[in-house]
């Protein structure tokens, strides 16, 4: 099985960093339970004030496909400051420690 981690971070202002996350709680809930997601998480960073963590885990291509076509992202008045989000595409799985 191929898997995908879609991880990585945004900057938006630190004022607003807050306001971000919690507008994603919902869509993230959501994704959680939606077919072909093993894990999700959209996280304040404790080290960046104005830093949100995003990372995600599925199953296939076609079930982040089938997600995104209804998701209903919230629509944010917060601009990216910067970005870095990738997709990965994972060949082999094993735990860390072995």
């Amino acid at each position: 099985m191929q898997m995908l981690i879609i991880a990585g971070f945004v900057e938006v202002p630190e004022a607003q960093r807050d306001s971000y996350v919690a507008a994603f709680r919902d869509l993230l809930d959501r994704a959680r339970r939606a077919p072909g997601c093993l894990d999700g998480a959209i996280t304040a960073d404790p080290l960046n004030p104005a830093r949100v963590n995003v990372y995600e885990r599925w199953e296939s291509w076609d079930h982040v496909h089938a997600w995104r076509a209804v998701a209903n992202a919230p629509d944010l008045d917060i601009p990216f400051l910067t970005a870095d989000v990738q997709a990965y595409e994972i060949a082999n799985v094993r735990p860390p420690f072995d």
